[in-house]
């Protein structure tokens, strides 16, 4: 079977990596355009266009879908077009293309959180199971129908970077065969229950600011895990961003606070909530280092009391 590949983030190298140990003949790889270096050290290719690379796969970095591109495009010849969080909507003559189908792996079980944070969103709504859809790409987001789902729990414990090493595994483990039942016409897409579609909410980096005055513990708990890495939490205090690097729950009483917001103890920064405590364990002031948030307890321990 031959496979033309698209996606961009460390996950999706994965899972071509996987591809291209088994049965498949991977005839080409698109990827986002390089990037400028976080280092500085000009620019840098995606985590899929290094994984091409070293595999010796022919790469495909568009700026745009055009009829530039549809050219080089045109050269191949390909049974499955495998899409995995490329990062831009397809034209039509793209999907049009694979002699078989053009199929996207969804993290998430469809129609639940169509969109771009499915894992994030799960998180968020702290539920207790997701998966993978293998749908049959079609012009609108994420609703094409779906060739089959895997499911998996979530655990209390799991952050971003967990669920989403958990569900690229998953993916690895049943890709293979959910392609060649595809292409035996094993595995039939059965169109979505459109009405019960619940989309993501786009992320941001205002979608880190935490409000004590209005969120609950478990809330900002949750949204710790679900945006570790990027964008992460902070708060403003006296009119500056505080980035939030370590979080966890307090056992003890509102009383401890003695009526303060903010109160250094052994364990970091206890924060009053809108129904509790919170305890920030490491933190970050704007141009600083990140710091463990009892380091902080001498310097700025005036700071919070304003």
């Amino acid at each position: 079977m031959k496979v033309l590949f698209a996606g961009s983030p460390e996950s999706s190298a994965r899972i071509l990596n996987s591809l291209s140990c088994g049965r498949f003949n991977l005839v080409g790889v698109i990827s986002q355009p390089d990037k400028r270096s976080k280092r500085g050290k000009g620019e840098e290719a995606s985590p899929v266009a290094k994984e091409a690379l070293r595999l010796g796969i022919p790469t495909f970095k568009p700026t745009l879908l055009d009829e530039t591109f549809e050219k080089e495009i045109k050269s191949l010849s390909f049974d499955f077009l495998v899409v995995s969080a490329y990062g831009k909507m397809l034209p039509d003559w793209l999907l049009n293309r694979p002699k078989i189908a053009p199929v996207n792996i969804h993290f998430s079980l469809l129609p639940k959180y169509r969109g771009a944070s499915p894992i994030q969103t799960a998180i968020l709504n702290s539920d207790k199971k997701t998966g993978i859809s293998i749908m049959k790409m079609t012009k609108g987001m994420d609703e094409g129908p779906i060739y089959c789902s895997h499911e998996i729990d979530i655990l209390n414990s799991e952050n971003k970077k967990d669920l989403e090493k958990k569900l690229t595994s998953l993916c690895i483990k049943n890709l293979s065969a959910d392609l060649q039942n595809i292409f035996n016409n094993e595995l039939i897409a059965d169109e979505q229950n459109h009405a019960e579609a619940c989309y993501c909410k786009k992320i941001d980096k205002l979608s880190g600011k935490v409000d004590f005055d209005i969120e609950n513990t478990s809330d900002i708990i949750q949204k710790h895990k679900a945006f570790i890495g990027w964008p992460g939490l902070y708060f403003e205090k006296n009119n500056m961003p505080i980035k939030i690097h370590g979080l966890q729950e307090y056992e003890g009483s509102l009383d401890d606070l003695g009526g303060n917001r903010f109160k250094f103890i052994k364990n970091g920064l206890a924060v009053k909530t809108i129904d509790s405590i919170i305890v920030i364990t490491h933190l970050q002031f704007p141009g600083k280092r990140i710091i463990p948030a009892t380091d902080a307890a001498n310097s700025y321990a005036k700071f919070f009391e304003k």
